[in-house]
This record gives C-alpha cells, sequence and structure tokens, in this order.
C-alpha cells in the first residue's frame, strides 16, 4: 500500500473560539510501518486515528493515501469510512453479543458478500493464527478480556484491510495480557506486513512495538523517529520527560541575569551541569542553555577520591531510597536540594544517608534551551 500522508491536518470541536484538538499536523505514514502515536491524554492522537479512518471530518488539511485523496476540506473532499479500505479496533472490543467467536470473525466478511468457502478458509485460518480456533463455538460472555481482543484483532484482519488502526486496544488488559498481546501484534506485523498505526499513552507499548513513533501534546506533533532516536535523541524536554521511566533527570541552569541580588546562580550542581552542557556541545554557543537533562541509567556512583573525565558532570549527593524492582533497583538521591534518579543491576552496597558522588557522561547529557527545545 503506498504512503499514508497527512498535510497540515486540523479539527477543532465546536465554534472558532475553541481551540484545535489537533494543528498543522504534517506527518507520513509509511508502507509496512508499525507506528505508534504517542502522547497523554487529550492530546489529539485518537482524533488524528479518528480522522484517518474517516470517522471524524477534519476542520482543515489533506488525508491522502499514495495518489487517492481521502480528505481534502479545500477541495471538499472526503471518502466515507467503508470505503477507505481501513480496519479499526476500538479500545472497546464492540463484539456481537449474540454471535459466537466464528461469526463475529466472519461478521466483516458476510458484509462484503465473499463466498461461503471463501470466508470459512479465511475465518479458519486468522483464528489459527491469532490461537483463538479452540474458541470458534463460544460467545464473547465466555471469554476472557485478552480472549476477546484476540477475536476483535481476527475480526478486523479476516477482511484483509490495507491499514490497521488501533485505539489503545490494551488499555483494558491486565499487565500479563499486554505483554502477551504485544508480542502477538509485533508477530503479526512481522507475518503480515499491514501498516499499523497504533495509537496509544503507553510509552513502553510504543517503545517494544513501533518501527517509528509520533509523540504529540496539545495537538502539536513534537517528534517523529525511531524508538531509539526519541528515547536517546528527544527534540525538546516534554519528548524527553514524557519518554522514560524512571523519568529523566531534569537540572535548571540558574543565568545570571536572572538570579537575585548578592546570589550567585552558578555556583554548586547548575555550575557544574553548566560545564558539562558546555562540553556536550563545544562547538556551539550555550548561552541560551537553560536546562539539562541525563537518563536514570546513565547515573554512576564514582569514588570519592576519582577524578571525572573531562566534561563530565560530577555532583555530591545523599543516598535516600533504594527501591528494588526484581532484578534491578532503582535508586534516589538528594543532590543540592535536586531529587535524582538512578538504575542499577547491581546492589550499590551502600546505606540509605550515605554521602556519595555521582559522575555522569557528557555524551549522556541532553542540553535544552530557554523554548525547551533540544540545543
Amino acid at each position: 500500500m503506498p504512503d499514508i500522508t497527512l498535510t497540515r491536518l486540523a479539527k477543532r470541536y465546536g465554534s472558532a473560539r475553541d481551540p484545535l484538538a489537533v494543528r498543522d499536523l504534517n506527518l507520513t505514514v509509511a508502507d509496512g510501518e508499525f507506528m505508534c502515536v504517542l502522547g497523554p491524554s487529550g492530546c489529539g492522537k485518537t482524533t488524528t486515528l479518528r480522522m484517518i479512518a474517516g470517522l471524524e471530518h477534519p476542520t482543515g488539511g489533506r488525508i491522502a493515501v499514495g495518489d487517492r485523496v481521502l480528505d481534502d476540506v479545500d477541495a471538499g473532499v472526503f471518502v466515507p469510512a467503508e470505503r477507505r479500505g481501513m480496519g479499526l479496533v476500538f479500545q472497546s472490543y464492540a463484539l456481537w453479543p449474540h454471535l459466537t467467536v466464528a461469526q463475529n470473525v466472519d461478521f466483516g466478511l458476510s458484509l462484503q458478500r465473499r463466498g461461503r468457502r471463501e470466508r470459512g478458509d479465511r475465518v479458519q485460518r486468522v483464528m489459527r493464527t491469532l490461537g483463538i480456533d479452540a474458541l470458534a463455538d463460544r460467545y464473547p460472555s465466555e471469554l476472557s478480556g485478552g480472549q476477546q481482543q484476540r477475536v476483535a484483532l481476527a475480526r478486523t484482519l479476516a477482511v484483509q484491510p490495507e491499514v490497521l488502526l488501533l485505539d489503545e486496544p490494551l488499555s483494558n488488559l491486565d499487565s500479563r495480557l499486554r505483554l502477551e498481546m504485544r508480542a502477538e501484534l509485533k508477530r503479526l506485523h512481522d507475518e503480515f506486513g499491514t501498516t499499523i498505526v497504533f495509537v496509544t499513552h503507553d510509552q513502553w507499548e510504543a517503545m517494544t512495538l513501533a518501527t517509528s513513533i509520533a509523540v504529540m501534546n496539545d495537538g502539536v506533533l513534537q517528534q517523529v523517529g525511531s524508538p531509539e532516536e526519541i528515547y536517546g535523541r528527544p527534540a525538546n524536554r516534554f519528548v524527553a520527560e514524557f519518554v522514560g521511566n524512571p523519568p529523566i533527570n531534569i537540572v535548571e541552569l540558574a543565568h545570571p541575569d536572572s538570579a537575585p541580588a548578592g546570589k550567585d546562580a552558578g555556583t554548586g550542581t547548575a555550575d557544574a551541569a553548566r560545564a558539562a552542557a558546555a562540553q556536550c556541545v563545544a562547538d556551539r554557543d550555550v548561552s541560551d542553555a537553560a536546562s539539562i537533562g541525563f537518563r536514570p541509567e546513565s547515573v554512576r556512583v564514582i569514588d570519592a577520591g576519582a577524578e571525572s573525565a573531562p566534561g563530565a558532570l560530577a555532583m555530591p549527593a545523599t543516598l535516600t531510597a533504594v527501591l528494588p524492582t526484581g532484578g534491578s533497583w532503582i535508586l534516589e538521591f538528594d543532590a543540592d536540594g535536586r531529587r535524582v534518579f538512578g538504575t542499577t543491576s547491581v546492589p550499590l552496597g551502600a546505606p540509605v544517608g550515605a554521602r556519595v558522588r555521582l559522575g555522569i557522561d557528557a555524551a549522556d547529557v541532553h542540553v535544552f534551551d530557554r523554548s525547551g527545545d533540544r540545543a
């Protein structure tokens, strides 16, 4: 299937005075891509998915699949949902309660008036692929949440949609079933090669499933990239702080021109952080640098007498908590009044309350300017 292209897409609910739910969105979903649209509640991700599906009319902009225009507000073009060749799986499974599993899976095929033999073969094949063929004669009320989700996916896959649209389909499942279904979706994508657009607020779903991630906030696209790019080179502070658990550590850099009279704003941890920022972007002006960030896994406890690498951020701290997670530990420190998180896969060997020294390599420091963009 050709690429899906969103051009200056916008959506407003209510009057012209109401804010836009989606603003000036430019996004391309490549053929065969597994794209996750990630963001907090109310960021516009589900609205974007519904516009792609044809369930919402855009307020402005254009949606095209290759050369085929599905929406163009200026040209007055709108292709209804049933003619878009897309399958949509909702957060609620929306199964017919009076139909068996096999009849639910067959429902879309029957609407397409496919032959009885073709329908039967395809229903059996897709149920077998999803491991629900033994449940063919059961009704939805007799199924677990994970089984119902598989039936909803099977019903959509049976009609062989060119694009599969998933609106937070795993949010109603417990943690074990979510893990199983993530692996199932990954396998289905590899097997069928279907273009998938997956909406979620769960960063780990996005990181583990997607070939690319589009991060949104307040209706605005913040960054598009691979999971590694989103995590390792966040475009701004919002992306850096939204993605990651434990969250990224942020140190604000005080500026002399904004410091209270008689107080040096460049001392202590902030001063060391500014030196680290300068080392990270040695060929650029860092006068506008307002904050730095570093991931918890970048935090090291170093020997008191050890020298720091050139440009590395070093700070004295107090160990305030050790949180076991099973196989690893989250460490909480107090550094000059700032809470700093670290992670380790080996026991630290220091008691809570111990004074330690933390080190972060310059290569692991992210620098942000006063507008929150990556420096």
